[in-house]
């Protein structure tokens, strides 16, 4: 989940790494444009990512210059000397796996067929060179400028996924699981957006692992991130569990009033308690657990006594419970991840 933060400063690092990059080409007496082409597309998510894809990209501009200089020598500036050093450059690059490099070395190929009209061997160094500055001059920028950290950005997005599952655990079961008549389509219950943002926070914790194993004075922040994996496995498992209520085919459950009443009091805390991270109450989340899971015993013994409708399967009552105290223990370790699994568990 990129911010608008991420988006505003890395057209501000692009448009330092070209300014700075032009000046050192200029000053060589090198044309820029290459160099400025490299730089553009080396500025990556992470300082990470801007070096290992510049390990790559070197190798493949160095191809792609060489193919120039090779068909320029032998056909000078023609269409067939552009098409065969793109080709041949894409090839190459496909067969040794540089594809993180292929846009800019065909880039380069081909803009070289019109600049380069003699002393091809110098020509070719100097390519070389500009692709130097331009990776050099990005990743530094990168790394220097506005540094990429995402730790408020991960943060930020599991407290809002938490709190969008706390209403779709609402919605779910005061207006489908409790109403046969509502509307069970998916596009009244946006669970595929708690997908969405739990694994657009997932990449958002692989660019932040990569920059504090790049970067030890900032290894501090590996505890924090070691739980904020920890968490977002437990809202990864609550939307599993949430989508498995939205596949219970019911028709009538045979709860009473009175048990309706105990559930929806559950539902209606525990969607609190993910709404509200601040209140998280654990005595007050565990007398409610105790009250669904006596339910589900009791359920679960007087159900499948008389299971006359599903005799091979289990009634839509105790999957229901079943889905809410795994529901109910998995926000337990939400809020303690050290802690072990909750001890009231249906078997």
């Amino acid at each position: 989940m990129r911010s608008i933060h991420f988006h505003g400063s890395r057209i501000v690092k692009t448009g330092i790494a070209i300014f700075l990059t032009a000046v050192i080409c200029d000053w060589f007496g090198w044309p820029p444009v290459f160099a400025v082409i490299t730089a553009i597309v080396t500025i990556e998510p992470t300082v990470s990512d801007s070096i290992k894809k510049g390990i790559v990209r070197f190798p493949a501009s160095a191809i792609g210059s060489a193919y120039a200089v090779f068909f320029i020598s032998l056909f000078g500036n023609s269409p067939i000397t552009y098409t065969l050093a793109a080709v041949f450059t894409i090839l190459t690059c496909y067969k040794l796996k540089l594809h993180a490099g292929l846009l800019v070395a065909t880039l380069t190929s081909v803009a070289m067929v019109e600049v380069i009209h003699s002393n091809y061997l110098i020509a070719f160094f100097i390519r070389l060179g500009t692709t130097t500055v331009g990776l050099t001059v990005s990743t530094l920028v990168n790394m220097i400028v506005f540094r990429p950290d995402y730790r408020q950005d991960i943060a930020k997005n599991i407290q809002t996924i938490g709190a969008r599952a706390g209403s779709i655990l609402e919605h779910t079961f005061r207006t489908v699981l409790f109403d046969a008549a509502a509307d069970r389509k998916a596009d009244g219950i946006p669970i595929h957006q708690l997908t969405q943002d739990i694994r657009k926070t997932e990449v958002l914790l692989r660019y932040q692992r990569d920059e504090s194993s790049l970067h030890p004075l900032i290894g501090g922040d590996k505890d924090e991130l070691l739980l904020a994996e920890r968490q977002l496995l437990y809202l990864h498992n609550l939307d599993y569990h949430l989508g498995n209520l939205l596949q219970v085919p019911i028709r009538s459950l045979a709860w009473t009033e009175a048990e309706r009443a105990v559930i929806m009091d559950a539902v209606a805390a525990l969607a609190d308690d993910l709404q509200h991270a601040a209140e998280y109450d654990a005595e007050r989340h565990n007398a409610q657990l105790k009250a669904i899971t006596d339910l589900f015993w009791e359920d679960n013994e007087e159900l499948t006594k008389h299971n006359y409708i599903h005799p091979t399967k289990f009634p839509p009552e105790l999957i229901i419970l079943y889905e809410l105290v795994t529901i109910y223990d998995l926000v337990d370790r939400y809020y303690n991840p050290e802690s072990p699994a909750g001890s009231v568990q249906p078997g």
